[in-house]
């Protein structure tokens, strides 16, 4: 898994602004759809709490595929987030990076998938490093886009 840090040391970098649409769109049947913008949105800003705790992260595998993380999804991290049960997170289990869930079985703590292809890992016995908690991420609908 490789971390891409936010941030740049580019003085004349500014923030990335969009067009945001003034109405939702539906998920269920559509509607007419207005033509005129409410505002300009930053990502950047809408996604991120704490920029210089945050990285990026793209998930491998299909072990999350049931928490809405699939293969190559790009994910947000924050690092200033205190891990809270039924979190995602990035964390080293005996020196081997993952992404799983938060979560107890009885009052034992675990890391569940989101895949019953695979086992939850318990966590007591072993080593364990938070790297953050997954606050966002970024799933492409098209094939090759964002990789």
């Amino acid at each position: 898994m490789h971390a891409t840090y936010l941030g740049t040391n580019d003085p004349d970098a500014h923030p990335l602004r969009l067009p945001l649409a003034a109405d939702s769109v539906r998920a269920g049947f559509p509607s007419p759809a207005d033509d005129y913008i409410e505002a300009e949105l930053d990502l950047v800003s809408h996604l991120i709490q704490h920029p210089s705790a945050t990285f990026y992260v793209r998930a491998q595998g299909d072990s999350m595929v049931q928490h809405g993380i699939h293969d190559g999804d790009l994910l947000i991290v924050d690092r200033a987030l205190e891990p809270r049960d039924g979190d995602i997170l990035i964390i080293a289990i005996d020196g081997d990076l993952t992404v799983k869930k938060l979560g107890t079985i009885g009052k034992r703590p675990y890391l569940l998938p989101g895949n019953p292809n695979y086992a939850p890992i318990p966590m007591e016995g072993r080593e364990c490093h938070v790297w953050g908690v997954v606050t966002h991420n970024v799933h492409a609908h098209r094939a090759g886009v964002g990789k």
